[in-house]
């Protein structure tokens, strides 16, 4: 996609939308890790983002490239909880489905290998999904439940004996039925981490399915308005066979699953830090470049104001993320910490895209600005990995010992 007219770029002289020089507190090692990251987003991501948006297409070719940067965990290679953050905000400042794609491959898929996987099933998937030359899925929301999926689990899992196909406590396989939705990278993965709930006792278990198993069928979810380069799907499980081997044997509840959905709703928060970074540095170059009345609109004490609004709403999203990353390498962050820290950055994203949206008017609205797909893709951000309500509720339980939630 090429330049919007009048606008050539984010003028070098000004100040980054890192006013309190965060980047600071990452090493050497991590700082040029991030600069490489940021040279291929704007090589390989940021002149055709609008493009796969528009065309609600992934772009697949591009995962080779992806996989050479070596980010997959990143804190599994020695690279901080901080730095590992601000992976997610700098893809997400470029395009936040691309950062969408990894922080659901790796940070949920690549993640509960490493958490729970045997040495079995490592041998076997984690290289190959560290470097992208499979991908996965993480299939926990349902078709009824995404707040309260913890609770009202539908999928169900039936252990048989695989030469009789009877129940069989002893057996070596499991028969899954039910319906999963909103799966990321669900219509193309090559696998994917159920979750259900054994028929037996009513335990929560995960298992990594291949998504090409007779019984499987997928669908894409159509007709977004964010996220849209992302293939969402509606998966359906109709008496599917898996095999023992393929269960995680160290999951038997929701605890495990929590563990998870901990880590990568941090990763959701830094992704509305990186969406208002992104709306940052477009609304300022349009407001330094613009002209209206005979001079820019960057000189008008309205338009700056909503500019440092937005830039405060950045910078204070930013440094509770940071103390959340030092918590994080101490291994004391909380849930409830964790669920302000998402609901209060989403909510500071969701006024800062749209001051931004406002300041471009009515070009604000077409995606050739960018403005406009980064003010849609909040939305998507504000809801997952825990509703803006379902998380504030989630403090107030921590904050008064009572829950509100049920």
């Amino acid at each position: 996609m090429s330049a919007p007219p009048g606008l050539s770029g984010r003028p070098a002289e000004l100040p980054s939308a890192d006013f309190f020089a965060v980047e600071n507190l990452l090493s050497d090692t991590e700082r040029n890790k991030l600069a490489e990251l940021r040279d291929f987003l704007a090589a390989e991501i940021a002149p055709h983002a609008g493009d796969w948006w528009n065309a609600a297409e992934f772009p697949a070719h591009l995962l080779p490239k992806l996989a050479a940067l070596e980010l997959s965990t990143p804190t599994q290679r020695g690279y901080s909880h901080l730095f590992a953050g601000l992976v997610i905000a700098e893809m997400t400042r470029v395009d936040t489905s691309i950062a969408t794609f990894f922080l659901v491959h790796h940070d949920l898929f690549v993640q509960s290998l490493h958490s729970f996987g045997s040495a079995g099933q490592k041998e076997r998937l984690l290289a190959d999904a560290s470097s992208l030359r499979i991908t996965g899925a993480f299939a926990l929301t349902e078709p009824m439940h995404g707040s309260d999926v913890a609770g009202g689990l539908e999928t169900t899992a039936r252990r048989i004996s695989s030469t009789t196909g009877a129940a069989d406590d002893g057996g070596d396989t499991w028969v899954l039925n039910g319906a999963k939705r909103w799966i990321g990278n669900g219509t193309f993965c090559d696998y994917m981490l159920v979750w259900a709930r054994d028929e037996a006792d009513g335990s929560v278990r995960g298992f990594i399915v291949d998504a090409t198993l007779p019984g499987v069928s997928r669908s894409r979810i159509e007709n977004k308005i964010a996220l849209r380069t992302v293939q969402n799907a509606d998966i359906v499980f109709k008496d599917v066979r898996v095999a023992e081997a393929d269960r995680f044997a160290a999951i038997s509840s929701f605890d495990g699953t929590r563990e998870l959905l901990r880590s990568s709703r941090i990763m959701v928060a830094w992704q509305a830090v990186g969406q208002q970074l992104a709306a940052f540095d477009v609304a300022r170059q349009y407001a330094v470049e613009r002209q209206q009345f005979g001079r820019p609109l960057a000189h008008f004490q309205l338009i700056q104001q909503q500019l440092v609004t937005m830039l405060g709403n950045a910078v204070a999203s930013t440094g509770m993320l940071v103390q959340l990353a030092r918590l994080q390498e101490q291994g004391a962050a909380e849930m409830a910490q964790v669920a302000l820290a998402k609901s209060y950055a989403s909510a500071r994203m969701r006024e800062t895209v749209a001051l931004g949206r406002s300041i471009l008017g009515g070009n604000g609205i077409v995606t050739d600005y960018r403005m406009a797909k980064i003010f849609a893709d909040a939305e998507a951000i504000y809801t997952y990995e825990g509703s803006y309500e379902i998380n504030s509720l989630i403090v107030g339980r921590a904050i008064t010992g009572v829950s509100a939630i049920a």
